[in-house]
């Protein structure tokens, strides 16, 4: 099954079991997977789709940090609340070390040889961990690697 197709039937089940929270975040998901879709015109794939769970993710996260900010836990709650749901779509995150593994093979594979060479690393990496690793951890570990090198 589809992960857009997964989030569909999770937002039929919600609508069944009343819960207000979760389905509002749903709607949200599913508003943005057809806006991307009618803007490109394309059908969107499992890739795709984590993408823009992804985006929505970091989107709740900045909004938590400026809502706690500006003192307004109760916003901050609403938006912890949605990205409770959204992760629930995302894959398992990898442990530090199998990215930093994966950043080691990068590295190797692409002969990076100094800082100048990190785009090199970045784009072997991003299809790899995208949506299971914070991309900028990854960034981090990438240029601490290429200091080195």
């Amino acid at each position: 099954m589809s992960l857009k197709a997964q989030i569909t039937d999770d937002m039929k089940a919600a609508m069944r079991a009343k819960e207000a929270g979760k389905l509002n975040t749903i709607r949200l998901i599913l508003a943005d997977i057809k806006r991307k879709e009618v803007d490109e015109q394309i059908e969107l794939n499992d890739t795709q789709v984590l993408a823009v769970v992804e985006k929505m993710i970091k989107q709740r996260k900045d909004s938590i940090t400026q809502f706690e900010a500006g003192g307004r836990a109760d916003l901050a709650d609403i938006e912890k609340a949605e990205l409770a749901v959204l992760a629930a779509y995302m894959p398992a995150g990898l442990s530090d070390e199998e990215i930093a593994a994966a950043v080691k093979a990068a590295v190797a594979e692409s002969g990076a040889a100094g800082p100048q060479d990190m785009g090199k690393v970045i784009a072997i990496l991003k299809p790899q961990l995208a949506g299971r690793a914070d991309m900028g951890v990854v960034s981090g570990l990438v240029k601490k690697a290429l200091a080195g090198a």
